[in-house]
């Protein structure tokens, strides 16, 4: 018998086999995780509720009518998807060369700082100048924010978890600083905040609801992420350079300038997500705004483990979530805070599942 016909008789994998096999590995990569996370997260809501004295049927039926029960509950839960989902975003371009960053509150905050400083020095001007330059602006101060500490890490080595976290808190400042003062609109008599952003400085909007171009933004910019990161040079390299740094800096990849530019590119959604949220859901700028979504983008990040198509989903979960808030503390007579606490607990099923699946493959 020739080698050739002793080829050709032995046993082939058939195509058929080998789909099945992406099959199952996809199921249990994929499906597995999201419906034992989705079970985890139901038995400890159900014994949280029990704990403070709620029917857990109740609240959770309650939680679901809140976030998607009709339109216009569904609507505010994809606004509160808009800026989580671009500051997970934000959060997970640095983390694919292996930086771990909490910047995206503070991202958000100056990038509306400096979106809201051109619209005010444009007021009339025409809605084909106003919003272009309002987003331009405002993407150039969330890439600015961000290079302080990508300066920092790239010159000094100095820690970029801690040095985003930090500075946080001086963007928040800023803005504070700058509605109570300079820019405090002098006919406000309520909470103080700039003057009302015309309508030509307005993202625009769709359904008939506050769901914004933002939204469309980062869906956009999650799908173009993905494909960059995954299926070009670049998104090699930098996987390169996250995994052995010594090797791809051998081979002649830049590790410095790249923390430059993934740092400003997660400034840059970030800072996006700060004017869309002051410009159309505010319609001025004020402390406070942005309910600690920088925040929660980074932990979506987290949980998607930095998969930029992983993240629309989580996103849209925690912002459904945070919608139920008013909804359940007007109609069940609870603190809006509990949507926090059940926040919290998803966070924990994913941690706890994803671990222990992660233990059982190795």
């Amino acid at each position: 018998m020739t080698e050739a016909s002793s080829l050709a008789r032995s046993p082939q994998p058939s195509p058929a086999r080998g789909e099945g096999v992406w099959v199952r590995r996809w199921i249990h990569a994929h499906l597995l995780p999201l419906v034992l996370s989705a079970a985890l997260f139901l038995l400890l809501s159900a014994a949280f509720f029990l704990v403070i004295g709620r029917s857990p049927y109740d609240m959770i039926a309650l939680i679901l009518q809140s976030s998607l029960g009709d339109g216009y509950a569904l609507t505010e839960s994809l606004v509160k998807t808009t800026p989580i989902l671009l500051c997970a975003l934000a959060t997970a371009v640095p983390a694919r060369l292996g930086l771990i960053t909490v910047g995206a509150e503070g991202q958000l905050y100056f990038g509306a700082l400096l979106g809201t400083g051109f619209v005010l020095s444009f007021l009339d001007a025409s809605a084909g100048m106003l919003t272009p330059g309002m987003l331009a602006f405002a993407a150039l101060g969330g890439a600015l924010w961000a290079l302080i500490p990508a300066l920092l890490k790239a010159g000094l080595e100095i820690n970029e978890t801690i040095t985003t976290l930090l500075i946080n808190y001086v963007a928040a400042l800023l803005v504070t600083w700058v509605v109570y003062g300079p820019w405090k609109n002098p006919a406000s008599l309520g909470w103080p905040a700039t003057v009302d952003f015309p309508p030509a400085a307005r993202m625009p909007t769709y359904f008939d609801s506050r769901v914004h171009l933002g939204l469309w933004l980062g869906i956009a910019a999650a799908v173009a992420l993905h494909f960059v990161l995954t299926r070009t040079r670049w998104g090699l390299a930098l996987e390169v350079l996250r995994s052995n740094p010594r090797a791809g800096i051998a081979a002649g990849l830049d590790f410095k300038r790249n923390v430059l530019v993934v740092m400003a590119l997660g400034g840059v959604l970030a800072g996006i997500a700060g004017i869309a949220e002051t410009s159309t859901i505010q319609g001025r700028l004020q402390a406070n705004f942005s309910n600690a979504a920088g925040f929660s983008g980074f932990l979506v990040a987290w949980l998607a483990r930095n998969h930029c198509l992983r993240i629309i989903p989580l996103s849209f979960l925690v912002g459904a979530l945070l919608a139920a808030g008013d909804g359940i503390q007007m109609l069940a007579n609870v603190p809006s805070s509990v949507t926090l606490v059940a926040q919290g607990l998803l966070f924990v099923a994913v941690l706890l599942v994803t671990g222990l699946l992660d233990r059982r493959r190795n």
